[in-house]
Parts: C-alpha cells; sequence; structure tokens
C-alpha cells in the first residue's frame, strides 16, 4: 500500500519561502530606489521613490536571519497579531455565553420559514442569503478597503456555515473572500484607488464609473465561483477539502448545543445602563460625525442616532433574554465599527478595543466574576495563538526581501521590459508587474508608493492613461491578496479558520486564475474605448 503523502504544516511552507527569500538575497544584484515625501490632496504625506534615482549598492544576503525572521515579523505585524490575540478572547468570552448559538439556531429556523415560499425555495434561500453577505462586504471592501476587519467575522461565519451544511472554506470566502473582491474592484478605497491616485496626479477618485462596473463584474464572477463550490458541498459534505479539519468546528457545535436557559439576570440590566451612559457620553462629545465616503463627506448625527436605537433595542431584546442582548451588542460593535472607519479613521487598535470591551460587557451581563471572564478570555488567546504566529512568520518574508536588498532590483529590472513593446504590452507588462510585486508585498499603500512614481510618468510615454496604469496597479494589487503567504491577514484568516493554507491554496487558484484573466480583460477598454474619467 502507498504511503499518503503528508501536507506540509502551513508554519514549514512560510518558513520554506523564509529560505527561499534568503537564497535570492545572494544572486539578486543589491539596489535601491530614493525615497521622498510627496504630499497627497488630502493634505497627509506619503514616503513615495523617484522614478529616475535607482542606483546599484553592496548586497545584504542573508544568513542567520532566517532565524531572526520570527522576531522581526512580530514586530512589525505587531498590531495585527495583538489584534487577532484580543478578537480571540472576546469572541471566546462571548461564545460561552451560547449567544452564537442562539443566532445560529435563530437563523435556521428563520431560513427553514423562508423556504415555504415558493419562489424562494426556486432559488435556494441559502443562495439568496450567501449572496447578500457577499456583497455588504465586497462593498466594504470596494468603498473602504475593508481586510483586516474580516478576521472578526470568521469566528461567526464559520461555525455558521458549517451548521447550514457547508464547509470552512465557504465561511471564509463569504466575509474575507468577498471583501477581498471588493477591494480588488475599488471603487472609492482610500487605501488603494486614493493613495494610487494622489500619487500619480490624478483627480481623487475619478473615472469611478468604470471602477463601478468592474466591481459588478468581478463580483459576480467570484460569487458565482462560491455559490457553485457551496451547492457541491451542501450536496456531499465529504467532497470538502477540509471536511478532517472541520471536525474542530463540528465537535465545537455538537459540544455547545447542550440546553440553554433564557433568562435575563440584574447584571444583564446594570452592564445595559453602563453601556447607554458611556454611548450617551460618547454622543455628547461627537454630536455630529463626518462620514467619509471616496471625496465626500456627510455630516450627521450618527452617534446620538445609534444610541438611541442601542437603548431601545436592547430593552426589547433583555426582555426576552441575556442571549439576545449580546447580540444585540456585537450588532451596535459592528456599526461602531464602520462609523469609526469611515468617521475617525480607525484602524486595527481601535477596532480590537471595541471587540475587546464587547467580550468583557458579554461576560459581565453573564454575572460572570472577574476571574471567569479572565480564564475565558486566556481560553480563546490560547485557542487562537497559532493564527497569530503565523502572521509574525508570514511578515518575516518580508523582512529578508527587504533586508536582502532583493525588492528594489526586481522592480527595477522588470520595469525595464516595458520599453517599446506597445499599448497593449506595456500595459499587461504594467499588470503583470504588480501581481508579481504583491506576492512579496502586499500592503497596498506600500506597493502604490513604491511603483505608482515610476508606473504613471512611463505611462505618459507610451500614451496610456494614468487611469489605465492605476487600475493595473488595483487588480494586481487585490486578487493575489488572496493567496499570497506574504499577507498577514491571510494567513490570520486561515489560522483562525484551521484551514491549512495548501488546501486553500488548492481551492482558490483556479479562481485567482479566472480573476486574473478577467482583470486583463477588463484592462482592454482602457485602452481602446474613451471611458469617462480615463
Amino acid at each position: 500500500m502507498a504511503k499518503q503523502r503528508k501536507i506540509p504544516h502551513t508554519f514549514v511552507i512560510v518558513f520554506s519561502i523564509i529560505i527561499m527569500a534568503a537564497i535570492a538575497s545572494w544572486f539578486v544584484e543589491g539596489g535601491e530606489y530614493e525615497r521622498t515625501q510627496k504630499m497627497l490632496p488630502d493634505g497627509s504625506s506619503k514616503t513615495v521613490i523617484e522614478s529616475d534615482s535607482y542606483q546599484r549598492v553592496e548586497n545584504h544576503p542573508q544568513t542567520w536571519q532566517i532565524f531572526s525572521a520570527l522576531f522581526e515579523g512580530f514586530v512589525d505585524k505587531a498590531d495585527i497579531i495583538v489584534f487577532i490575540l484580543l478578537i480571540g478572547g472576546a469572541f471566546w468570552i462571548m461564545n460561552e455565553t451560547k449567544a452564537i448559538d442562539v443566532s445560529i439556531l435563530a437563523f435556521l429556523n428563520f431560513t427553514k420559514k423562508l423556504e415555504k415560499i415558493g419562489w424562494i425555495r426556486k432559488i435556494g434561500i441559502n443562495n439568496i442569503i450567501m449572496t447578500l453577505i457577499m456583497i455588504v462586504f465586497s462593498l466594504f471592501g470596494s468603498v473602504f478597503g475593508m481586510s483586516e476587519e474580516t478576521i472578526a467575522f470568521i469566528i461567526i461565519f464559520v461555525p455558521l456555515s458549517i451548521s447550514m451544511g457547508y464547509d470552512s472554506i465557504v465561511g471564509v470566502s463569504l466575509c474575507f473572500f468577498a471583501a477581498g473582491l471588493g477591494f480588488a474592484g475599488a471603487t472609492l478605497n482610500p487605501f488603494t484607488i486614493g493613495i494610487a491616485q494622489g500619487l500619480s496626479d490624478v483627480p481623487l477618485f475619478s473615472g469611478i464609473e468604470y471602477r463601478l462596473f468592474s466591481w459588478v463584474v468581478i463580483s459576480a464572477v467570484g460569487f458565482f465561483f462560491i455559490l457553485r463550490y457551496a451547492a457541491k458541498i451542501k450536496k456531499d459534505p465529504a467532497k470538502s477539502l477540509v471536511y478532517d479539519e472541520d471536525q474542530y468546528w463540528r465537535n465545537r457545535n455538537t459540544a455547545e448545543n447542550v440546553h440553554i436557559q433564557y433568562e435575563t439576570p440584574k447584571a444583564a440590566w446594570i452592564t445595559f445602563g453602563v453601556l447607554v451612559l458611556v454611548m450617551g457620553l460618547f454622543s455628547f462629545h461627537y454630536p455630529i460625525s463626518d462620514l467619509r465616503i471616496g471625496q465626500s463627506e456627510h455630516r450627521i448625527p450618527i452617534m446620538p442616532v445609534l444610541t438611541a436605537f442601542f437603548g431601545i433595542s436592547s430593552i426589547y431584546a433583555l426582555r426576552k433574554s441575556v442571549h439576545f442582548f449580546i447580540l444585540n451588542l456585537f450588532i451596535f460593535t459592528i456599526l461602531y465599527l464602520i462609523v469609526g472607519v469611515m468617521g475617525y479613521h480607525w484602524y486595527v487598535m481601535e477596532i480590537a478595543t471595541l471587540f475587546f470591551a464587547m467580550g468583557i460587557s458579554s461576560g459581565l451581563a453573564m454575572s460572570y466574576s472577574a476571574n471567569k471572564i479572565t480564564d475565558l478570555f486566556l481560553a480563546g488567546v490560547k485557542d487562537i495563538l497559532s493564527a497569530a504566529l503565523v502572521v509574525g512568520l508570514a511578515g518575516g518574508i518580508i523582512v529578508v526581501l527587504q533586508n536582502g536588498k532583493v525588492i528594489d532590483p526586481m522592480l527595477h529590472s522588470i520595469a525595464g521590459a516595458m520599453q517599446d513593446v506597445g499599448k497593449y504590452a506595456s500595459l499587461s507588462i504594467m499588470y503583470g508587474i504588480q501581481t508579481l510585486v504583491n506576492l512579496v508585498m502586499p500592503s497596498g499603500s506600500a506597493k502604490a508608493a513604491l511603483t505608482m512614481p515610476i508606473m504613471a510618468p512611463f505611462s505618459d510615454l507610451i500614451g496610456v492613461s494614468r487611469q489605465a496604469t492605476i487600475m493595473a496597479y488595483q487588480f494586481g494589487d487585490g486578487f493575489t491578496n488572496m493567496i499570497t503567504p506574504t499577507s498577514a491577514v491571510l494567513m490570520g484568516v486561515l489560522g483562525v479558520a484551521k484551514i491549512p493554507f495548501e488546501k486553500w491554496v488548492r481551492w482558490v487558484w483556479p479562481l485567482i486564475l479566472i480573476l486574473f484573466v478577467l482583470g486583463f480583460l477588463l484592462l482592454i477598454p482602457t485602452v481602446v474605448m474613451e471611458l469617462n474619467g480615463f
């Protein structure tokens, strides 16, 4: 009997890439561009490279640094790592309250009722619900660049997906992959489109009409692929690539589907009162919020409105059970997250703090002691620790490449291939370069600062619109975010979902290939057609 091939652990795969990056530093001739500060239209500054400043420098071969890469990766990705740990601990507390079980049970009962309606039964209630969820996350990715935030949703959507008869890959696709599709088809994303257009001296968020069309096409293709896979798993769950790994989630669901006692302890009412007081004070200090959507700003009293709705809905929820109050708290946590990102430039620190407060409030509402809340939090951190570790290890890849002076020479040598090859070929090469660079530098804003000062002026020489060059950057930046092991977000998501990286690649690479070809096809009209803003 042939010995079954054992799949390498995700840590082994990532560390192997670190070794390859170190080997590359021995053979790639060292070089670097000069950096300078450039003011963006919104008044902020960004470090960019001078297009004609490339010079060769002494090689920096990496040796023992492959072992320090984990430490330096932890330092470089400390914000994402702490974010994951806090999210894991907070959701473990919330999970202990059985509020998530109640929500999944209520959701499944709701879908069974809807299936009795004829036209919904023909389409499939699950297909409708999954599509709506993916549209929301794709929209978030397109408008304000949702990425790291999706890690918090994995703990909700993976158990929900498995309860519905699917697998963890479907759960990850509902939030992370959908947001990734929107990120690639960005319309108003300030972290990619905003920075790239600012660095290219193009009016901010101009050409939105064709970008909106591209977002619809990209999202539709991605949704179809995901729904098709979900239908196959629903028919035969054993066909899932992660069927064995999902036993972890099935065991959790089985262990926790015990009798739930619906009640509302006094502690829940006290917690509610404290939260309303805190929200009220916050609303007093921030009565009007400036919510930014692209270039437009909307001044609205969103904080007082949220506080009022939270107070009213929580009273209704508390009269039913503390579990529904905790669910209501979770919903408003998400709403505050959206307002914080769009109105107050929140990033992972503020978002992690928000979920941390939600977790503690959930425990207090259930009358848990301080020691129990602490023990639950630590149990959650322990459960999710491997996800945080792999993020630090993946960050080590970037550290080795940067310290080895590999990234700038790679960009410089490949950029030379664009000379005298025509509009279509040049745009295709730009797209390929952005895709290749994204495999080793998944940060959209950093990549814009690195590549756009070179690509934008070059597009003028070959007669290609700078908007087309920006779209080549946009697609090259977006699609491979969902497959490159250097992405801290991807590795964090897979770690939380308990999906081995190798199995994720086996599932996702056909879709990435389809999206890559689709991106090339969407670039063609930017050369042959007169598009508004291009």
